[in-house]
């Protein structure tokens, strides 16, 4: 084992105000935003005011039109292999593509399905994020 040094660094635990924490050392007072508690948080936002607001009510509309269907499409589309496994057997061990048989074609397909949501879901939310800005712009955030 080395002897400590001089140079070695000071062991700052015993200066923070919890003992894992030496964040606050050598900032401002100010804490940055993702290191803010929810108490620490409150009247920061107008929380009320931006709920109240047509263009935050519209964006929520505009989310659920987007996330509802997505959903009730995604969850009917993956019980529809089991189904269709379930009552339609001899359908579905038909062969589609050399060996491989209308079950696992359809399998693989949900893979492509999700990709395809999620890939649909990025571009959307990207949208709702600009809105989201321009929300927090109207009330000075």
């Amino acid at each position: 084992m080395r002897p400590m040094s001089e140079n070695a660094p000071r062991d700052f635990t015993p200066e923070s105000a919890a003992p894992t924490d030496i964040a606050p050392l050598g900032r401002t007072p100010e804490k940055p935003a993702h290191e803010r508690t929810a108490a620490e948080e409150a009247g920061r936002v107008p929380w009320n005011a931006i709920a109240e607001d047509a263009d935050f009510r519209a964006l929520l509309a505009a989310k659920a039109r987007f996330v509802v269907p997505a959903t009730v499409f995604f969850v009917v589309y993956y019980f529809a292999l089991p189904v269709l496994v379930g009552w339609y057997p001899e359908l579905m061990s038909r062969r589609a593509v050399g060996a491989v048989n209308w079950a696992y074609l359809f399998a693989l397909s949900q893979f492509v399905m999700v990709w395809g949501i999620a890939g649909i879901y990025l571009a959307a939310a990207a949208g709702w994020d600009r809105r989201v800005t321009q929300i927090l712009r109207k009330f000075g955030k």
